[in-house]
């Protein structure tokens, strides 16, 4: 049998885990699939966020990363009207 201290900590410990998936998750309330073309090249991500305009960007801001070269491509293929963009409420 475990040490009463050691079933505490861990129970503590599971706790906490728990409660922080919970606070992180729970945010989340639209998730986003963008599709985006730059420089001839093509790539998809999905995120999630509060709100719509917040999983559009993270979910570009991603797609562009494989994409793009360097800062400044980042930031130019980040401001595209993506090519595609399916949203919904989670």
């Amino acid at each position: 049998m475990a040490n009463p201290r050691t079933a505490i900590a861990i129970a503590v410990v599971a706790g906490f885990t728990a409660l922080l998936a919970y606070t992180t998750l729970s945010a989340q309330k639209t998730e986003c699939f963008v599709k985006v073309e730059y420089n001839s090249l093509t790539d998809s991500a999905t995120a999630s966020a509060a709100t719509k305009d917040e999983a559009i960007k993270q979910a570009q801001t991603t797609a562009c990363g494989p994409i793009a070269k360097g800062m400044n491509e980042s930031i130019a293929c980040g401001r595209l009207q993506p090519v595609e963009v399916r949203c919904r409420e989670l």
